[in-house]
């Protein structure tokens, strides 16, 4: 069994109107619920053996900043495929990880990370930003990957989580 984590990108910032979409950076919402996220991944002892990140100015601050919680020592692998990827191409990517890593981490962007956990679990499930979803793939090799091979074990959503810490 191989474990992916899809993570989209925390809350980007709109106020530079000079910046194309793929320059644009984390706003102080972004900055909080990315190291949030990567604290919850450690609380949770969510175990990441490689992170692939697209090299957007968003997803890579958010891939750094979870990196750095959860105490991965990798560097990320920054794969420009990602922005903007469809479902066929995430299934690339994701089929070219070695089978040595039982868990990845991928950071990025929707509607791409949606549809591909839609298309892996058969469930219908919104991403909001820096939202993790966890999905157990039922494959020993990366490079089988395929439609419905994949359970949710679960979503995280930073607001949930966020709400729910306050309460406690």
């Amino acid at each position: 069994m191989k474990t992916l984590y899809l993570l989209r990108h925390a809350k980007s910032s709109w106020g530079d109107a000079s910046l194309s979409d793929f320059e644009r950076p984390l706003n102080p919402r972004g900055l909080n619920a990315a190291p949030f996220m990567g604290a919850l991944m450690r609380d949770r002892a969510l175990r990441v053996d490689t992170i692939i990140s697209s090299p957007a100015v968003r997803a890579l601050a958010t891939a750094k900043l979870v990196r750095s919680e959860i105490g991965h020592t990798q560097e990320i692998t920054l794969d420009a495929r990602v922005y903007e990827a469809s479902v066929e191409e995430l299934l690339r990517i994701i089929s070219e990880i070695g089978d040595g890593y039982d868990s990845a981490l991928l950071v990025g962007h929707n509607p791409g990370f949606e549809d591909t956990a839609r298309y892996l679990t058969n469930q219908i499930f919104s991403m909001p930003t820096a939202s993790l979803a966890i999905i157990d793939l039922q494959i020993d090799r990366w490079a089988v990957i395929a439609g419905g091979s994949g359970v949710i074990r679960e979503l995280i959503r930073p607001r949930d989580e966020m709400k729910r810490a306050e309460l406690q």
